[in-house]
């Protein structure tokens, strides 16, 4: 499964929550709400996720494996990198 394109949403420049993105895998299958999460060590992916009625959350969708989850931790964040670079330098 690769991945074909990665749009970026929403970005914040201040607070947790940097940015919303929505990937689409193969040209055909698209996940949208993939959260970029400012952490204490560094960036990181949050999946989309619903809260259940105790209060907890549950991804709806997410990778299983953890090559796949580097790959698309990987991807979504040089992305990123990228266009924050872009936009810090027109500003």
């Amino acid at each position: 499964m690769e991945i074909t394109d990665i749009q970026f949403r929403h970005l914040n420049h201040e607070g947790r929550l940097r940015a919303l993105v929505s990937v689409t895998f193969d040209r055909t299958f698209a996940v949208h709400d993939i959260k970029v999460i400012d952490g204490p060590d560094r960036l990181f992916l949050a999946m989309p996720s619903r809260r259940l009625p105790d209060g907890r959350y549950r991804d709806i969708v997410h990778p299983v494996g953890p090559n796949m989850r580097e790959k698309l931790e990987a991807a979504v964040l040089a992305e990123y990198q990228e266009i924050t670079q872009h936009h810090s330098m027109e500003g």
